[in-house]
């Protein structure tokens, strides 16, 4: 092998270890996700509570459109949940209308209730899929260090709640797949600019998020702010706006939102008075045909909010069940997984808070907005979780702030990566650099074993057996 040869085999050797570890993370992700979609039961399993939250009433919409062909009215009293006396045809549908046509086209060929069911949750999960690939993409582009592209990969979507959300009917699987669309699409337009490409793909998240689940539209916030952002350059040592770029992109951006999620918004108008969200209309239904939640609420019965954490432990609830909770927040892991990642959590945030060396000559007030950006993606769904416990439905489930889950996971391990790199050191330290970061590196394999093997044990250790106890699906 000549000279010359030696830097191109050792570059194609790597791109085929490359692929063969993105072939593994995914086909991992698919594998376990698959095994909870095909096994957890549906119906309500009390005492053991093994099934999905809400899965029966969100059910009865896809199965609906199976069935009919067409979207439901939110009054229809075959979609109506008993007992509360309200549908989930109120709330935006996109999810339901895919699970709802690939069940319909499943049905030429079989009756089975089962397979049915099965096909609209295998929909989650291949949404899932499609998510860790364009996480992968975000972390190719964002870490410069391939183990922390990877920590982050794992992180994101082998989090034993992230991965939980994509096995059952939900909306939530989709609206997380559209926050990782928007995520990839606003990366490659921050490195390469905003190509029509970049504008269609952002352009496309926003649509799928719309109609995907209202307690994400943080997201689509958060990447219109970041679209402003992008057009703010430093220029001959001064700050310079291209505002007319700008609007030229916005155009084709909002033209595109426009066409395709005015429809919906238009139908709900035309269908509940004016009312374009379809939220008053659901609070009507449920004070015309039954007791829904929000009646006995913190917020309906008077109480304070202050109240309502004094009462119950609120945050650590929350904390926990964002980092998994399965079934009908029955199914817990073992202690130690929680405090796994809650170091991982503070070990990484608190790394965010250590010096930089700023090699990318980014302004600092673009800096600023950026993360500025990047927080109220985060900020926002919890602020919303808040709000929907004290008013709606008392109930800290981790899945309602999972809408932040990129950029948490983002600003984690970007601490975990400059722990690592010890750049932080005092120059006197400069001699032990080399073997820390060889120490910082070793850390990073470990807290991706570490990640996998809790989400693992999680599936098969608490999961599981409380599937095979109630007797899987039904």
């Amino acid at each position: 092998m000549t000279r010359r040869e030696g830097p191109v085999h050792s570059e194609m050797q790597e791109r085929r270890q490359e692929r063969l570890l993105l072939f593994l993370y995914l086909a991992v992700f698919f594998s376990v996700a698959s095994m909870i979609a095909l096994t957890q039961p549906h119906a309500d399993t009390p005492p053991l509570y093994g099934n999905p939250p809400d899965e029966p009433g969100r059910y009865l919409v896809s199965r609906y459109i199976c069935e009919y062909g067409r979207l439901p009215n939110g009054f229809d009293p075959e979609i109506r949940i008993p007992n509360y006396g309200i549908s989930y045809a109120f709330y935006t549908m996109l999810p339901y209308i895919i699970q709802g046509l690939a069940m319909r086209l499943v049905h030429i060929f079989t009756d089975s209730e089962l397979i049915l069911l099965y096909t609209a949750r295998m929909i989650n999960v291949l949404c899932g899929t499609g998510m860790a690939a364009l996480v992968y993409g975000i972390g190719n582009r964002v870490f410069r260090d391939r183990r922390f592209k990877w920590l982050f990969c794992l992180l994101t979507m082998f989090l034993p709640q992230s991965l939980f959300l994509h096995t059952y009917v939900n909306t939530d699987s989709m609206a997380l797949f559209s926050t990782a669309l928007m995520g990839y699409a606003l990366v490659r337009a921050y490195g390469e600019g905003f190509s029509v490409r970049n504008c269609l793909m952002l352009a496309a998240g926003i649509i799928v998020c719309a109609l995907s689940y209202y307690n994400a539209y943080g997201a689509i916030l958060g990447s219109i702010f970041l679209f402003f952002g992008y057009f703010l350059h430093r220029e001959n040592g001064k700050l310079r706006y291209d505002g007319a770029e700008m609007l030229k992109k916005g155009c084709l951006i909002s033209a595109v939102v426009l066409l395709g999620i005015g429809w919906y918004f238009i139908r709900n108008a035309v269908l509940y008075d004016g009312d374009f969200l379809g939220l008053d209309s659901l609070i009507r239904c449920g004070q015309m045909y039954g007791n829904p939640p929000y009646a006995q609420s913190y917020a309906a019965r008077g109480i304070p909010l202050i109240e309502m954490f004094r009462e119950t432990p609120y945050f650590s609830g929350l904390l926990n069940s964002f980092i998994a909770s399965y079934g009908s927040m029955a199914i817990y892991g073992g202690l130690w997984m929680y405090r796994l990642y809650k170091v991982i959590f503070a070990v990484g945030l608190l790394g965010g808070l250590l010096p930089r060396r700023r090699e990318d000559g980014c302004p600092l007030r673009k800096r600023l907005w950026i993360h500025g950006s990047l927080i109220l993606c985060i900020a926002i769904p919890v602020v919303l979780c808040i709000y929907y416990s004290y008013t709606m439905d008392y109930q800290y489930q981790g899945r309602y702030i999972m809408p932040g889950l990129l950029p948490f996971m983002y600003y984690v391990t970007a601490g975990l990566e400059r722990w690592a790199g010890f750049d932080w050191l005092p120059r006197r330290a400069e001699g032990a650099r080399p073997l820390l970061r060889r120490l910082g590196g070793a850390a990073c394999y470990v807290t991706m074993a570490a990640v996998v093997t809790a989400l693992l044990w999680m599936v098969f250790g608490y999961a599981m057996p409380v599937y095979r106890e109630i007797g899987y699906v039904l």
